[in-house]
């Protein structure tokens, strides 16, 4: 509570002697507080521009603004920007204001362009997305395999500090084993000493998504355009404890039960205890200053080239990411 917060306005001693003795100036306690109604106004903006960025995620400040104004709200660029950044998101194109880790936080090269996943375990991703509530918000962090696409671990917070990220991976280690390459973002929470040291005494390698790339971390993504889509957005979540015990019933559904197209419509449950059936081929190699829009990642279901002769390939010709399937088909 905030020494205003002592001020009883209608108590037995005088508001001028209470304001005195709290420290506290008698016009703040006199005036009545304008925040409230801005706080709604800044929940309705952003509930618009989380909507949209989950549909149009390369969508930076300047087009969120001009979004927000055919909407019907005239807001300019700083305030979006604040919003934005208040929510965690940034447009995928690279830029001067794409995200970037801390200052004092090393940075690690992503290390999964032209690599195959071909078993479970072997790469594992993260990432952090917004939530909109009825009355606030609250950040989601999940850990999933990227060859079955199963969630392994999830947690919620109403801020954006490594604890919750850190506590959702050592969760993930603790009850899946331990992965070869973990990727993330450059984010300050998967930069920090707190986060990669756990990933260090594990033995695990360390690979964070290039700067502006907007599908580095594919996998997350598809996630959360499912997660909103599919629950938060149908829901309407109120509260944290509404969305907790709602999404702990959609990822019981979408690991059990919902069948998954790029998986030939097994379930990651599925794919994630057998070994088989999962996968994808990362190849990352572009003609020029063109760089194409990666198509849809399959499952594999036939064992992938290696990340040898994934390599050589990339080399001798210009490609997409594209699921390791695809590329035996080509090759067979």
């Amino acid at each position: 509570m905030t020494r205003r917060g002592w001020i009883d306005r209608e108590g037995e001693v005088p508001v001028v002697r209470q304001c005195l003795l709290a420290g506290v100036s008698r016009a703040t306690v006199y005036t009545t507080s304008k925040t409230p109604a801005v706080r709604a106004i800044d929940l309705l903006l952003c509930r618009l521009i989380d909507a949209e960025y989950t549909r149009r995620p390369f969508y930076g400040s300047r087009k969120m603004v001009a979004y927000l104004k055919t909407a019907g709200h005239e807001v300019n660029r700083k305030r979006v920007q604040c919003l934005m950044r208040e929510m965690g998101l940034a447009g995928m194109a690279p830029g001067p204001n794409t995200s970037r880790p801390h200052p004092e936080h090393k940075a690690y090269p992503y290390l999964l362009r032209g690599v195959a996943i071909t078993r479970p375990n072997q790469v594992w991703s993260t990432d952090i997305t917004y939530i909109r509530l009825a009355r606030g918000f609250a950040y989601l962090v999940a850990v999933i395999d990227g060859y079955s696409r199963r969630v392994l671990s999830w947690r919620i917070s109403n801020s954006m500090e490594a604890v919750f990220c850190v506590d959702c991976l050592e969760d993930a280690l603790r009850n899946h084993g331990k992965p070869e390459v973990f990727n993330s973002d450059q984010g300050s929470q998967f930069t920090s000493d707190a986060f990669t040291k756990v990933l260090k005494r594990e033995g695990t390698t360390i690979s964070m998504d290039g700067r502006g790339r907007a599908f580095d971390n594919i996998f997350v993504e598809r996630l959360w355009r499912s997660v909103k889509h599919e629950d938060v957005y149908l829901k309407g979540y109120a509260n944290m404890e509404e969305l907790m015990v709602g999404l702990a019933a959609y990822f019981a559904f979408y690991n059990g039960e919902r069948p998954h197209q790029s998986l030939a419509n097994r379930t990651p449950d599925e794919v994630f205890s057998t070994g088989t059936g999962g996968g994808a081929l990362i190849v990352d190699k572009f003609d020029g200053a063109r760089e194409g829009i990666p198509v849809p990642l399959r499952s594999t279901g036939v064992p992938s080239r290696t990340a040898a002769e994934a390599k050589a390939e990339s080399k001798a010709k210009p490609g997409q990411r594209r699921s390791a399937a695809c590329e035996a088909t080509a090759t067979a």
